[in-house]
């Protein structure tokens, strides 16, 4: 029979009250868990209390708070949720009474080694929210040679329904505060991917394929082919859609700072840590990690981030506690891996832990009918974000853009378009806003690449008259000199679709 209020002595309900207000004075999960630990200790006026939750994932108890005998050397500690005392009331779901914890058959002693404190009765309950089991206090000791009694267990349970409320609290509110500067570090840009070539559409078809699942995927290509915006573009339409997609690039930190901005620091950890910071792995939970320019990552950090891929685990730099993560891996390179693995600078048990669904993007060169589209589109962005008038591009310049090899693809283009459009100051944007190396490339230099190169050329050029005549083909025909039929032959030949 559960103790009514009315029949609770005025200490122990101002005890209560008083633990209520501490247990919800801050939405700081450790400082919630740590609240609960000393007000168990407090109502229950015994020498020491512990907070362990579940991580039911992983099938854990972990000691998340303590107070008195020594607790401090417990935080972090975990075992197997169904071990001790404390596992058979995560299972059962009922508090329980130990008078003498040596006579009772589940008593871990190994808990007491380790913290160097004398455990000899205790009472504990399940901390449970919406019928769901979350952890246990549990209260070692009564202080003063008292033992615990019956009415002790009917007033932890109340104690623990009343912290229970507390904890899940605090929890959710440290999720939404990770989501919210996840998001925050996640890619800003919605620009969409522009272009309408049989190439980059087999590798949106990939894209979307492997969007449904969780299968990780490795992007291959040239740097600049928009290997950030295409690992974008598979979040956006997998399920993951509503969590962060955080990013970083491998390549842009030393191994030491690499390390705590993928898994986090305790406070402490180094000079200069002088607070507890979530990694990207924990900003990313529920969402997409894009780990950019993964083949120069250092030996020591490849074999971090398998431990991750392999266990969804980690530890944070300077801590102790293992941090369960759920997060979809999108990792991309320029490098050549498996030349990478001959020379034993890449892991091999790593490249295969991330080569499950290898999607290799185009360079622009084997795309040349997307760049009047992509000039389009980079001029009006370019025009809005420098606050400059949008030029017209003339045929000469399309013809040299198009005509040009860009070893630096899509980023090459759009750093481009951005001095053009600057140095145009709302005037045509011919080739006297070119940069000297792209304008110096003649249609002699793309026959010289094979007849695909010319192929392409063409194709361009048709696109971006079509494109100016807004996809009108008898002015385009005109425009081109040459007959309507002939258009409509190149535009069959040529697969080209107006873009939707």
């Amino acid at each position: 029979m559960a103790v009514q209020s009315r029949t609770l002595p005025q200490r122990t309900m101002a005890s209560l009250i008083e633990a209520s207000t501490a247990i919800n004075a801050s939405l700081d999960p450790q400082a919630t868990l740590h609240a609960i630990a000393r007000s168990a200790a407090t109502v229950m006026n015994a020498e020491a209390s512990s907070v362990l939750l579940l991580d039911r994932r992983r099938n854990k108890l972990i000691f998340t708070a303590s107070v008195g005998g020594g607790g401090d050397s417990l935080l972090g500690e975990e075992f197997d949720a169904d071990l001790g005392i404390a596992g058979q009331i995560a299972s059962a779901g009922q508090p329980i009474l130990v008078t003498d914890v040596r006579e009772h058959k589940k008593w871990f002693k190994g808990i007491d080694d380790r913290s160097k404190f004398d455990t000899r009765s205790m009472v504990a309950a399940p901390l449970v929210h919406q019928d769901e089991i979350i952890g246990v206090v549990e209260v070692l000791n009564p202080i003063g040679g008292e033992k615990f009694t019956e009415y002790d267990v009917e007033l932890i349970q109340i104690f623990a329904n009343l912290a229970a409320s507390g904890a899940v609290n605090s929890q959710r509110y440290e999720q939404l505060k990770r989501e919210n500067r996840g998001l925050r570090e996640a890619f800003q840009a919605r620009d969409e991917i522009v272009g309408q070539s049989e190439a980059l559409r087999a590798v949106q078809d990939l894209c979307y394929r492997v969007a449904k699942s969780n299968a990780t995927v490795l992007l291959l290509g040239e740097t600049g082919t928009g290997k950030e915006l295409m690992a974008k573009a598979i979040h956006n339409a997998s399920p993951r859609a509503e969590k962060p997609c955080v990013a970083i690039n491998c390549a842009a930190l030393p191994e030491t700072l690499l390390e705590s901005e993928l898994f986090g620091h305790e406070a402490g950890a180094f000079t200069g840590a002088v607070a507890r910071k979530l990694g990207r792995f924990e900003l990313a939970d529920g969402g997409t990690l894009f780990l950019d320019e993964i083949g120069d990552l250092s030996p020591a950090i490849q074999i971090k981030l398998l431990r991750v891929l392999q266990e969804r685990e980690f530890v944070r730099v300077g801590g102790t506690k293992t941090v369960a993560c759920n997060v979809r891996i999108i990792a991309a390179t320029n490098r050549d891996l498996q030349a990478a693995m001959k020379e034993g600078t890449f892991r091999e048990d790593l490249y295969y832990r991330l080569n499950v669904f290898p999607i290799t993007l185009p360079p622009l060169r084997q795309r040349r009918e997307d760049i009047p589209l992509l000039v389009e589109h980079f001029t009006q962005k370019a025009s809005v974000e420098l606050n400059m008038p949008k030029p017209t591009v003339s045929d000469a310049a399309m013809a040299s853009m198009a005509s040009y090899r860009w070893p630096g693809n899509i980023r090459e283009l759009q750093n481009v378009i951005e001095r053009a459009v600057l140095m145009a100051d709302g005037k045509p944007l011919d080739r006297t806003h070119l940069p000297r190396e792209l304008v110096g490339e003649s249609v002699e230099a793309v026959v010289a690449e094979g007849d695909s190169s010319l192929w392409g050329y063409e194709k361009a050029m048709i696109v971006k008259v079509l494109q100016e005549n807004n996809w009108n083909q008898s002015k385009a025909a005109r425009a081109l000199g040459i007959s309507r039929d002939n258009l409509r032959y190149r535009i069959k030949k040529f697969k080209i679709q107006r873009p939707r």
